[in-house]
């Protein structure tokens, strides 16, 4: 009936995993472990096991060293797991459940009931897991869409700032690369990966308005006065406007990372940046980094009102807070970014 699928048996002692292979034969593909460790060898192995029969009490490594291990590589969300015992150690049992565990198979075993239990979640688990398949990518194909369609309209801004759009680009790249190495040196700016990929995101949209000053003033090719300069500030509070008139149209992650950083991304350490005022970790980390890869693009890009500085000559300017003062911590990781490039 499901002889596509496989059931993995684990026990260390060969008459139950005799009985137990007896009973799904007809079935199932079965494969046996004798142990803990083979057990993990052979999830990590193989592909699509579709149900796990794992006794408590092993040798080395036993039921609950299976079960942390597949909770650390993410296969407990996706193989039921039901666990053999004959003894009843409650509390062994509830730190199984806790691990992800399904259900119980106590000895002796009774095949009748053994096999409906078992084809039941089976079946249940194909289905959630192939539901969860078609959301997934339906999820990553409108994530797809809304990134191309920000992506447009960051490079629509660009064009107006006499950028060519690939401003829009580095400043992706550049943060993506702070980010990692910022959340990964320092605990308390801590941030997983498909979090991190929606910063990067969020950065395109850190100039949105920029759509919002005038064109006398965006592309002069002479200093600002003092006047023109504070409509020019007003990009980030116009920005963050304008953002905070589509909270459905985006992900809800990438909209709040967008509205922050639109706002925020000229604050600076000291607290003499602008609109807020905001000072050390007031201002968050994604702002932080989003800032240091605008400034750092800026100084090594061509504009109307100035030549582009080399490499070396950005950096400099950065480390001596000649461009305002940062976070030491992202100039530390910024520096050693920079020396590997």
């Amino acid at each position: 009936m499901n002889k596509d699928k496989t059931i993995l048996i684990v026990d260390d002692m060969e008459i139950n995993r005799m009985i137990l292979a007896e009973i799904f034969k007809d079935n199932y593909n079965i494969i046996e472990a004798c142990d803990g460790k083979q057990a993990i060898d052979v999830i990590n192995a193989v592909p699509d096991i579709s149900a796990v029969l794992l006794d408590m009490v092993m040798p080395g490594v036993d039921g609950l060293g299976v079960l942390k291990e597949m909770n650390k590589k993410g296969k407990i969300k996706l193989i039921p797991v039901f666990l053999i015992t004959a003894a009843e150690d409650e509390k062994m049992l509830l730190e199984g459940y806790n691990l992800g565990a399904v259900d119980i198979i106590q000895k002796p075993f009774m095949p009748h009931f053994l096999k409906h239990r078992i084809n039941n979640v089976i079946e249940l688990y194909g289905h959630r897991n192939e539901l969860e398949k078609i959301v997934g990518e339906q999820v990553e194909r409108l994530n797809s869409m809304n990134k191309s369609m920000i992506e447009i309209l960051a490079t629509a801004v660009e064009f107006r700032d006499c950028e060519s759009g690939e401003h829009v680009r580095r400043i992706c790249n550049l943060t993506r690369l702070l980010m990692t190495e910022v959340s990964n040196r320092y605990p308390e700016y801590y941030l997983p990966e498909p979090e991190i990929e929606k910063v990067v995101t969020s950065s395109i949209l850190h100039d949105m308005g920029k759509i919002a000053i005038p064109d006398s003033i965006l592309n002069k090719p002479g200093k600002l006065t003092k006047e023109e300069f504070e409509i020019m500030k007003q990009h980030t509070v116009r920005g963050y406007e304008f953002l905070r008139q589509f909270p459905n149209v985006m992900d809800e992650g990438i909209f709040n990372y967008s509205c922050d950083i639109c706002r925020h991304h000229h604050e600076r350490w000291d607290g003499r940046g602008y609109p807020d005022g905001l000072s050390g970790d007031d201002i968050s980390i994604w702002a932080q980094v989003v800032s240091v890869a605008d400034v750092y693009d800026a100084l090594t890009s061509e504009r109307v009102y100035k030549k582009a500085f080399s490499h070396d000559t950005a950096v400099k300017m950065i480390k001596n807070g000649e461009c305002g003062t940062f976070n030491p911590k992202i100039i530390e990781v910024f520096e050693d970014i920079m020396n590997r490039t």
